[in-house]
């Protein structure tokens, strides 16, 4: 199977605050990141739908990062969920 991807993943480890309606906020790890999107990992986020949209903001910056809105493009339950950004909330 050829790799359809637009953009190139760069491993890269960050905290991300992830919050969706259905959970409130959690933070997670960026396993990997893209100028697409970004795969996020955290078991809650195994709980959402492709289709559904979040919010991020990644943690522990030397300046308040922006929140961004993402939508899940994959989830693997128990794991965590890949996100394509769609701009700033």
């Amino acid at each position: 199977m050829a790799n359809q991807r637009q953009h190139p993943r760069t491993p890269m480890k960050a905290q991300i605050k992830i919050a969706h309606p259905s959970f409130g906020e959690v933070i997670g790890h960026t396993r990997d990141l893209s100028d697409g999107g970004v795969f996020v990992e955290h078991p809650t986020l195994g709980t959402l739908q492709v289709g559904d949209e979040v919010t991020g903001q990644v943690q522990g910056m030397p300046f308040e990062a922006p929140v961004l809105r993402m939508v899940v493009q994959r989830v693997i339950p128990g794991d965590g969920a890949g996100l394509a950004f769609l701009g700033e909330a």
